[in-house]
C-alpha cells in the first residue's frame, strides 16, 4: 500500500503542496486532477522519489520513498514513472528499448514478455521501427511498455495518452488499464482529460490550491460535483441560482406545453455547435451565458424556454 502523509513541497520559497495525504491500495488506480499548475506532476516525482519532501513522509509498503539526499540513483525497483518527456534509445528499436529491461531473463522468455507488451501497447506492426522514426504519440505507447517490462507494483503516469490520437487513444487506454488489473499493478494516473478517468479509476483526487478539495469515486464527484472545477472536468456546465447543472441536464421545452413555470426558465439563443450526437446550445439567459444540449440547432435570437431534469 502506498502511504502519502501529510507531505509538504515548495520551488525555493514558493509552496506547491501544502499537507497532502492520502493512501492507495496495491492494484487499485487513483485518477488525480486539476488546473495546470496544481501540483499533479510534482506530486508524481515526490512519490518516485525524484524530490525530497520538505515536511512529511511516503510509504511503499514498509519502504520509505526517500529523494536525492539520500538516494544516488533515483527511484525504486518496484515502481515505474512515466513523465510527459520520454527518456528512450533513439537509435535501437522498440522491441529492443522494450527488451532492454529485461536482459536478466532467458531469451526465449525475453521474446514472449517483449511481443507481449508491444501487443498491450498496439505497436506489433513498429516493433523492429527505430525510435527516432516513430511519431510523439508512439513513442509514448513504447515508454508505456518499458516501464511495464518488470511488472513494477506500482505504476506512475504524467497523461499518458497525450500525445496519442484519438484513432487508437480509446482502445489503447482500455488495453493498458486492463492490463494493470490484471496484474494487480497500483497505478496514479495525472490527468487533463476525464476519459483517463471514468470507467477506469477507482478513486479520484482533485488538487486546488495546493491542497486535496475531494477525494471519492469518480461516480460520486460526477454525480454530486460540489464545486465548479469539480464538474468542468466532466463536461460543460452551468451554475443556476447557486447549483451546478450539467449541459445535459438541462431540456429544451415548447412554451405550449408548460406546465409548471416556476420549473423553467427562459433565454435568448447566441448560438448552437456541433457536437456529434448533439448540438450545443448557448443561451443568455439573464445576462449568464447557459449550455444545453439539443438534438438539432436553433437559430440565434430565439427565445427558448427550459427546464431542469432530475
Amino acid at each position: 500500500m502506498l502511504q502519502v502523509k501529510h507531505i509538504t513541497f515548495g520551488y525555493d520559497k514558493t509552496l506547491v503542496l501544502d499537507n497532502i495525504s492520502f493512501n492507495l491500495e496495491k492494484g487499485k488506480n487513483l485518477a488525480i486532477i486539476g488546473k495546470s499548475g496544481s501540483g499533479k506532476s510534482t506530486l508524481l516525482k515526490l512519490i518516485y522519489g525524484e524530490y525530497d519532501v520538505d515536511q512529511g513522509d511516503i510509504f511503499w509498503k514498509d519502504t520509505q520513498i526517500l529523494g536525492p539526499k539520500h538516494n544516488l540513483v533515483i527511484g525504486y525497483e518496484f515502481m515505474k514513472y512515466v513523465a510527459q518527456e520520454f527518456d528512450l534509445m533513439p537509435f535501437i528499436t522498440v522491441e529492443e528499448n522494450i527488451g532492454k529491461y529485461l536482459s536478466r531473463f532467458y531469451h526465449e522468455e525475453k521474446q514472449k514478455r517483449t511481443t507481449e507488451l508491444i501487443k498491450v501497447v498496439e505497436l506489433e506492426a513498429f516493433a523492429k521501427t527505430k525510435i527516432k522514426n516513430l511519431s510523439g504519440g508512439q513513442k509514448q505507447r513504447v515508454a508505456l511498455a518499458r516501464a511495464l517490462a518488470k511488472q513494477p507494483e506500482i505504476l506512475l503516469l504524467d497523461e499518458p495518452f497525450s500525445h496519442i490520437d484519438n484513432f487508437k487513444k480509446q482502445s489503447l487506454r482500455r488495453r493498458v488499464f486492463s492490463y494493470l488489473k490484471e496484474n494487480n499493478i497500483a497505478c496514479i494516473v495525472a490527468t487533463h482529460d476525464n476519459n483517463d478517468v471514468l470507467g477506469f479509476a477507482d478513486e479520484m483526487l482533485v488538487l486546488d490550491q495546493k491542497k486535496i478539495i475531494a477525494k471519492d469515486t469518480p461516480q460520486n464527484l460526477y454525480n454530486n460535483p460540489k464545486l465548479p472545477l469539480i464538474a468542468s472536468f466532466f463536461g460543460e456546465f452551468n451554475v443556476i441560482d447557486g447549483k451546478i447543472y450539467y449541459a445535459h441536464k438541462l431540456r429544451i421545452v415548447d412554451e405550449d406545453s408548460l406546465r409548471d413555470t416556476s420549473a423553467t426558465k427562459k433565454g435568448i439563443v447566441k448560438a448552437s455547435y456541433f457536437n456529434g450526437d448533439f448540438w450545443l446550445v448557448e443561451v443568455d439567459c439573464d445576462s449568464n451565458t447557459i449550455f444545453i444540449y439539443h438534438k438539432t440547432p436553433i437559430e440565434p435570437e430565439t427565445q427558448i424556454f427550459f427546464s431542469f431534469q432530475k
